[in-house]
């Protein structure tokens, strides 16, 4: 579990060099927690599989509880930068929520350890497990304000919507990026999910 003074004691790397060890041990315990979960992964065998001296761990973590905190932050960043490249241009409301989901479906098929290690947070750090999913959800209940103030949305979309679009959308994606059988097609589920939508969230015409 995760203590108090673990907080803060992920450094900043202030070197491009630092930041590329950073990197190298972020993805080594993204492979290390996905496949062996937090309590069978070991610092020492993470920085193995990253390639780094034991030593230089400790220039960026204080412990394995922290390298894991961290993880879940960049995955979490990982997924709102993803959101982001795909809502980059212009589109209506319905269209960016469908632009959305299809970027984390395409994320989670890449990235399939997100799940294991974001459920693993609700009991290795409950913080940064509430963080991520509060912090989505609040990036959803701004697309859905600013598709109200369009009026293209219902006037009455408030948190509880976005909460159940996230939730949607975290299942499509369980099913179908991490429990994908061939010949599945994640547009095709997104547009699914888009009318589904469509239907309950679009203003009425």
């Amino acid at each position: 579990m995760a203590s108090g003074q673990d907080q803060a004691s992920a450094k900043t790397p202030r070197t491009d060099r630092g930041r590329r060890t950073m990197r190298k041990l972020l993805d080594a315990a993204t492979g290390e927690f996905g496949e062996k979960g937090f309590h069978e992964a070991s610092i020492s065998t993470i920085t193995a599989r990253a390639g780094v001296a034991l030593g230089s761990f400790y220039t960026y973590f204080d412990s394995k509880d922290a390298i894991f905190r961290a993880l879940v932050r960049d995955l979490s960043d990982s997924v709102r930068v993803r959101a982001g490249e795909a809502l980059e241009h212009p589109q209506s409301a319905l269209a960016a929520e469908q632009a959305a989901l299809s970027a984390f479906l395409a994320f989670a098929k890449e990235h399939k350890e997100i799940y294991r290690i974001i459920d693993e947070a609700e009991f290795v750090d409950p913080e940064s497990y509430r963080r991520h999913y509060e912090t989505t959800a609040a990036r959803i209940a701004e697309r859905l304000s600013a598709g109200k103030q369009s009026g293209e949305l219902r006037a009455d979309l408030g948190e509880a919507e976005a909460w159940a679009i996230m939730g949607m959308n975290v299942f499509l994606g369980l099913r179908y990026a991490i429990w994908t059988q061939p010949g599945e097609d994640p547009e095709a589920v997104a547009e699914t999910a888009n009318r589904l939508l469509a239907k309950g969230i679009a203003a009425t015409q």
